[in-house]
């Protein structure tokens, strides 16, 4: 209840959910530390192999601690974060153990962002030292800048520097992120050149001082991700892209591991929104075979799909399942299979006023041919089409 005086009493507000993904799993970020006390690399939080086993999961196995702690669980089973190729996983933390660029590539919606968090929190203990890349991204995002008021009533002075995400890693030894690289302009891009060559950033207004070069603490590396499918992309240059290893995220692979990701992020977020998810397995299992077939233009029974622009991907995925999770729970009255048409609508229409005719024809190809085939579900669905006009 607010308070009658117009103040807001934010103490029993909760957020969201917690800011970076070191919040999220402090616990059993802190288990792997006093779990593995192996050999690590210079500045690194944890093992190599316990940075793989925070993203991967430990495959519903509790590891157990060799000696009792006062704060932690003696047993823990580590929940897999990110569903993909586990040696996908394991190349990206060798390239960062040997403290070396990392880009991840692929289309949008396949957790490149999440994967960088991850990988950022298990190594340095900090995913916060990020970058947005975007067409307004200054140098001196990647560099540093000032604060003018003191730099007018000082002069140009380390206490007037103001270290941009890269520099204040650089300075601590951890990992720096940078989102959507190929956003930014190519000048911009590349005053990542000498930072990751030399290792160091130069600050020719402190010439003179101890100040003016700044080199990397051990452990300070940069993980960037970029889409494949941008239009705004600023091609990267070759210096720069020698000074990175490509990694490229591809959608989930298994039907099943994407059906469990899509039920259990949409579960989270409809509780978040204040109610239970409450939309049926076999509804789930419908909206994430449809987005499978139009992501790859093919149905699991082998049947040609046209394509449509958009990215059909397991993140709209989600947010599809979301708001059906939140219609059924806020707005009773039918039932959440009816629901599904407008919402695919809604992703394919995005990008391409084509992709409607895209949709309808996966109507009169799959979806038609599975409600011949006998299946109750996709009959309905199939009764539905009508919903797409």
């Amino acid at each position: 209840m607010l308070p009658t005086d117009g103040a807001v009493d934010t103490s029993e507000f909760r957020f969201l959910r917690p800011r970076y993904a070191e919040e999220r799993h402090a616990t059993e970020l802190a288990f792997l530390a006093a779990h593995d006390e192996g050999p690590r690399p210079p500045g690194w939080r944890l093992t190599p192999r316990s940075v793989v086993t925070f993203v991967c999961g430990s495959a519903d196995q509790p590891l157990t601690l060799p000696k009792p702690h006062a704060t932690l669980p003696d047993k823990l089973v580590i929940t897999p974060k990110f569903i993909g190729e586990r040696a996908l996983v394991e190349r990206c933390v060798v390239t960062l153990a040997g403290e070396r660029g990392l880009l991840l590539v692929g289309e949008p919606g396949t957790a490149k962002s999440m994967l960088s968090e991850l990988l950022s929190a298990a190594v340095s203990g900090t995913s916060a030292l990020t970058v947005q890349g975007t067409a307004g991204t200054t140098e001196d995002a990647l560099r540093y800048g000032w604060n003018y008021a003191l730099l007018l009533a000082q002069g140009p002075t380390p206490q007037a520097l103001v270290d941009s995400p890269v520099l204040a890693a650089m300075r601590a030894g951890r990992v720096a992120r940078i989102e959507e690289i190929t956003r930014c302009l190519p000048e911009v891009q590349d005053a990542l050149v000498s930072i990751l060559s030399d290792r160091r950033m130069s600050v020719p207004e402190l010439s003179g001082t101890d100040d003016a070069q700044v080199a990397a603490a051990p452990g300070f590396t940069v993980i960037a991700t970029a889409n494949l499918r941008d239009r705004g992309v600023s091609e990267m240059s070759a210096a720069l892209k020698r000074r990175f290893n490509f990694e490229t995220v591809h959608p989930i692979g298994d039907v099943e591991a994407e059906t469990a990701l899509v039920r259990r992020q949409a579960t989270a977020a409809v509780e978040r929104a204040g109610a239970a998810f409450g939309v049926d397995d076999a509804v789930l299992d419908v909206l994430v075979t449809a987005f499978r077939d139009l992501r790859s233009g093919r149905s699991a029974e082998g049947w040609d799909v046209e394509r449509p622009g958009t990215v059909m991907s397991t993140a709209e995925a989600v947010q599809v399942a979301v708001s059906l999770g939140v219609a059924t729970a806020y707005l009773p009255g039918g039932d959440a299979l009816d629901l599904v048409p407008g919402h695919l609508l809604g992703v394919v229409r995005k990008d391409d006023p084509a992709d409607h005719a895209r949709l309808l024809g996966y109507w009169d190809g799959p979806v038609r041919r599975r409600a011949e085939d006998g299946s109750a579900l996709w009959r309905r669905l199939w009764d539905l089409r009508e919903n797409l006009r």
